[in-house]
């Protein structure tokens, strides 16, 4: 039994969620098995990404209002914060792989605290793992275009300036943190934070119903009005952590492109 898993309490007593109950959900549609709510939710993540983007800047106005004036302030976030510091001079011509990222993870996650949806996509592993791969692979393309087969794994594994036989310990080091942990890591941060984001808010949101509506005493009521102070408390936290993850995820992605077009990085 995982550490996680908390088992079902007895019929009238209260049990915590389990990561099968919150996590592995049934098909939308019987019989589709793939069709999924995380499914759904990483498709309308998409639709919302492209109609914002669409609305913002199919036919931009010279005075941003509305919808442009909302998306050109994330525009100047991610080319600010995020690109530059790792691009340079190549800022402009990787703004939109690079917003398409930071805005599709920030909705992803967002559909963890939107009533009703209330399940954050970038919690169920296939999809951060997907995307860092996605980025992964662009960063060993580009690091070979760039760089050559053999100069990228020569700069990568052997940068230049230390000792000779610190490259003994230091070579395989660099090939496993590269080649191995960077795209591992990549998505199981983003994963990692959103599932125990959900876990703990499902916990207290249930703590909060139970002793409100179904075991209504008065030292319940206390411990009720308790887990609806934390869910909301924890809400506030968690959309915190969601901007952070989404940043940190396109940051990342951001970095890895540049490392490949610029060896000096």
């Amino acid at each position: 039994m995982s550490a996680l898993t908390v088992l079902a309490a007895p019929p009238g007593e209260f049990g915590a969620p389990t990561p099968g109950e919150l996590f592995d959900l049934p098909p939308i549609i019987p019989g589709v098995a793939w069709f999924t709510k995380p499914v759904l939710l990483a498709i309308l993540s998409s639709i919302i990404v492209i109609g914002v983007c669409w609305a913002a800047f199919a036919k931009p106005k010279l005075v941003p209002r509305g919808v442009q004036n909302v998306a050109e302030y994330g525009y100047m976030f991610v080319r600010d914060q995020v690109a530059r510091p790792f691009l340079g001079k190549d800022t402009d011509r990787w703004m939109g792989l690079l917003v398409s990222v930071f805005f599709l993870v920030l909705v992803w996650n967002l559909m963890g605290v939107i009533p009703f949806l209330q399940f954050p996509v970038a919690s169920h592993i296939a999809f951060p793992f997907v995307l860092a791969i996605s980025i992964y692979v662009l960063k060993i393309y580009l690091g070979v275009k760039h760089q050559g087969g053999i100069g990228y794994f020569k700069n990568m594994m052997f940068p230049p300036g230390l000792p000779k036989p610190i490259y003994l310990l230091l070579a395989p080091i660099e090939f496993l943190s590269n080649m191995i942990i960077a795209p591992f890591t990549h998505a199981v941060r983003l994963f990692a934070n959103m599932f125990a984001g959900h876990m703990l808010l499902a916990f207290f949101s249930m703590v909060g119903f139970w002793f409100l509506f179904e075991k209504l005493t008065l030292p319940g009521s206390t411990i009720g009005v308790l887990g609806v102070v934390m869910t909301i408390i924890l809400t506030g936290f968690e959309m915190f952590i969601q901007f952070l993850q989404a940043f940190l995820f396109a940051m990342l992605a951001a970095m890895y492109i540049g490392g490949s077009l610029h060896a000096e990085h």
